[in-house]
C-alpha cells in the first residue's frame, strides 16, 4: 500500500478512527497499548494518535501547570509522566471538552514521541515529527515533508 501524502491532509484537521496497534513507552513503564485510537491528520503533520482512556496507565500521569489553545479542538490540559524520580514535563495532553468537530477525543490522551521511550505502530518503532511543538508519529505509513523539518523552512 502506497503511503499517505501529508501534504494531502485537510485544514482543518480530520479526525478519523483507526485500527492500528498501538505501544508506548515511558520512563521505562508501559504508557500505553490497545487498538481503537483516532488520528487527527493536518496538513503537512504527521498524525497525531489519541488514545482512549481505557488503555493508559493513569498511574503514571500527574496533571501539569498550564493550558493551551487549540483553534480547531480547543482548550488542552497537560499532565507530566512520572516514575519514581524520572518525571516527563508535560509530555501528555488530553482535550477535555473539545469543539464539537473533535468531541469524540474528549478525555483521551495524546503525547510527544520524542519524549517517551519508544511510541510503536503495529510493531514499527514511530519517529516524533521534527520540532519541539509537534505531536506526530511518522511511520513507513505516511510521507513528507513534514511540518517542522529543517530541510523545508517554508514549513516551519
Amino acid at each position: 500500500m502506497a503511503p499517505e501524502r501529508v501534504a494531502d491532509y485537510p485544514r482543518p484537521p480530520r479526525l478519523e478512527p483507526c485500527r492500528d496497534q498501538v505501544l508506548v513507552r515511558a520512563c521505562g513503564e508501559r504508557l500505553f497499548e490497545g487498538r481503537g485510537c483516532m488520528r487527527v491528520l493536518e496538513t503537512f503533520h504527521a498524525p497525531t494518535y489519541y488514545l482512549p482512556p481505557e488503555g493508559m496507565n493513569l498511574q503514571l500521569l500527574q496533571p501539569a501547570q498550564g493550558r493551551s489553545f487549540c483553534e480547531w479542538k480547543g482548550v488542552a490540559e497537560y499532565f507530566d509522566v512520572v516514575v519514581g524520580s524520572k518525571r516527563l514535563e508535560r509530555a501528555v495532553w488530553r482535550y477535555p471538552s473539545p469543539t464539537a468537530r473533535f468531541a469524540p477525543i474528549a478525555g483521551w490522551y495524546a503525547l510527544y514521541p520524542r519524549q517517551m521511550d519508544g511510541c510503536w505502530v503495529n510493531g514499527e518503532a514511530v519517529i516524533p515529527q521534527p520540532g519541539n511543538f509537534y505531536g506526530g508519529w511518522i511511520t513507513s505509513a505516511v510521507e513528507g515533508p513534514f511540518k517542522g523539518d529543517p530541510a523545508h523552512p517554508e514549513l516551519i
